[in-house]
């Protein structure tokens, strides 16, 4: 089940809501935890024991391992929590992708039962590691209630696809949240979700479908233009995509008394690759660099363990986005730009002022875009190089109004805080803060944005989640 669905819309979550509102305080945790394990069931009913028993084993094994007496016993409990834990990740997510590349590289014929992927893995997977990794350094003790624990990692709205958030940022939360409780909390949060649903399914949606029409065109139909198109499409489809999941997980999460980390922050404004991976998807890569960078040793090295610790960070970044090697290919380009920006690049940018940095950082993260969504490697080259061709040769590559809309929508949001005064009306949109007259204009605006969304929902068969199978 997703969040842009009728099923969830108009059944799960008024039901939810409602129930949530009529539980006693002390019961709202067994009210959350009811309602996710049907959330996720919907989906993978096989798999919700594969969440619920690793939730139980690592729970036990972290309070075993703060027992410990001794610092050799601590570190086996850690090695086996952690062994658990990506054991199922790899076993899941990545056999299939090294069998069969083994099978290639060696002329071999292994026989692998194909695996499906459990929904969310790799997010409650991480989410379990900073968990035991954390009470391990000391961060915080180990949970005295399972189920305060099951609560943590299973907590719907951030389940599928986050944000990913570590305990310690969440843990007084989930045993104390009234004082987030307030009526104009969780009317900001009802703004969040609508706002989401909207750039989910009213541009990402539509810019999806144009996305798919080109690339699934055979490669001598495509010319600079569609190209372009599909390329741009694309990268305004994954951020509305994802950011408006994300945006519907926190609000949902605010409506429940909760505060989830920010996940996006106006990305596509960045300028540098650096930047933008300070923007994009931050709580991953929050979690790289406090779980893998750091550990390499981070920017406390030699320049050149400096360079190995970014790519080696990025390509672990971009193979656990998927398991092919388009994604190892972009996760490696992200390190190379990282890299060169440390080199020289970064100067570079500095000396072109933010409008022309920005504007190029903006055409390096479209061209790794088309890497990102074409696992067919040499069809993904062979639009790059179609892009910067700049042969437009028919101009028979048709586009509708709908397209013209959507796009001009991305733009508008995805540029939108470029300077200080819309910003500040951006940050103000998502503020807790309202007049009597702002609460009525927001709720009218969430109703409107709830029911156009639903109307998109209804009249269009093309409602896909990019993330959904990360």
């Amino acid at each position: 089940m997703v969040f842009s669905s009728i099923t969830f819309l108009i059944y799960f979550l008024p039901v939810f809501l409602l129930a949530y509102h009529l539980t006693p305080n002390k019961f709202k945790n067994a009210c959350i935890l009811i309602f996710s394990i049907v959330f996720y069931a919907w989906g993978g009913p096989k798999f919700i024991f594969v969440i619920l028993g690793t939730t139980f084993l690592d729970f036990f094994l972290v309070k075993a391992m703060y027992e410990a007496k001794t610092k050799g016993s601590k570190m086996r409990f850690l090695v086996l929590s952690l062994c658990l834990n990506v054991g199922l990740l790899f076993y899941f997510k990545y056999c299939n992708f090294f069998i069969d590349n083994i099978n290639s590289l060696f002329g071999s014929d292994i026989k692998w039962t194909k695996v499906l992927l459990p929904i969310g893995i790799s997010f409650y997977t991480f989410e379990s590691i900073t968990y035991v990794v954390d009470v391990f350094r000391g961060i915080h003790k180990p949970l005295k209630n399972f189920w305060s624990y099951q609560t943590y990692i299973i907590l719907f709205p951030k389940l599928i696809a986050g944000p990913i958030v570590r305990y310690h940022d969440i843990a007084d939360q989930i045993t104390h949240r009234e004082k987030n409780y307030t009526a104009d909390v969780k009317l900001s949060g009802f703004f969040i979700f609508c706002f989401g649903l909207a750039k989910k399914v009213i541009i990402a949606n539509t810019l999806g479908m144009q996305a798919d029409a080109v690339f699934k065109l055979d490669p001598t139909q495509i010319d600079a233009a569609a190209a372009w198109v599909g390329s741009i499409a694309y990268t305004f489809q994954i951020y509305f995509d994802f950011s408006g999941y994300s945006d519907m997980a926190i609000g949902l999460a605010k409506i429940m008394g909760f505060r989830l980390p920010e996940n996006f922050n106006n990305p596509y404004l960045s300028n540098s690759i650096t930047e933008f991976w300070r923007r994009w998807h931050i709580t991953l890569g929050a979690w790289m660099k406090n779980y893998l960078y750091i550990p390499l040793g981070g920017n406390k090295v030699s320049n050149a363990k400096l360079y190995r610790n970014l790519i080696i960070v990025f390509l672990l970044s971009g193979l656990w986005h998927g398991a092919a090697w388009n994604f190892i290919l972009w996760g490696a380009v992200q390190g190379l730009f990282l890299v060169m920006e440390r080199l020289f690049l970064g100067k570079v940018f500095e000396k072109m002022g933010k409008l022309i940095s920005t504007a190029i950082t903006f055409l390096i993260v479209v061209t790794a875009w088309v890497l990102f969504r074409n696992e067919n490697i040499d069809f993904a080259f062979t639009v790059i190089k179609k892009m910067y061709s700049f042969n437009f040769f028919d101009g028979k590559f048709a586009l509708n109004n709908d397209f013209w809309f959507s796009c001009s929508l991305a733009i508008i949001f995805s540029f939108f805080a470029f300077i200080p005064a819309t910003k500040a009306i951006q940050q103000k949109a998502y503020g807790e803060i309202f007049t009597k007259q702002s609460r009525t204009v927001l709720l009218v605006t969430c109703i409107s944005l709830f029911y156009i969304s639903l109307s998109y929902i209804s009249a269009l068969d093309f409602n896909p989640f990019i993330y959904f199978r990360f």
